[in-house]
């Protein structure tokens, strides 16, 4: 995998148990904010899919709105939901996952061992990324 697919998958490694993130939150933390479609494709091709130590635990990201991706790449949205209520989230009447109870702020649990992204570098230019 590419360096960019690499950065993406330590940071869903980061993400608890019980804790979702988004395509687009994932994008911001390792410096790529526009980049939100990305970071969904590097997901498709997870090497580690699961929920064992060391494994890439993609089925914790959803879209901004908390829907669960239509093409799951490991059993669909039907499979993601079941693995995301098995961590104990809970949804919505339509199915979306409840942000505001289970967003993960994007930090570690712990201190990171080793180069874990965990936000942008430090002179990474916000302004400039996102045009305003």
């Amino acid at each position: 995998m590419g360096d960019f697919a690499n950065r993406v998958f330590n940071v869903v490694r980061q993400v608890p148990r019980g804790k979702v993130t988004t395509y687009g939150q994932v994008a911001r933390l390792i410096g790529a904010p526009r980049a939100a479609r990305y970071v969904g494709y590097a997901l498709h091709a997870n090497p580690e899919p699961g929920t064992d130590p060391g494994c890439i635990p993609c089925h914790r990201v959803v879209f901004k709105d908390g829907r669960m991706a239509t093409g799951f790449a490991f059993g669909g949205p039907d499979e993601q939901r079941k693995m995301l209520a098995a961590e104990g989230i809970a949804f919505d009447e339509e199915g979306r996952v409840l942000l505001d109870q289970h967003l993960w702020s994007g930090r570690p649990e712990a201190e990171p061992d080793g180069d874990l992204a965990v936000g942008p570098p430090p002179d990474f230019d916000w302004d400039a990324e996102l045009g305003d």
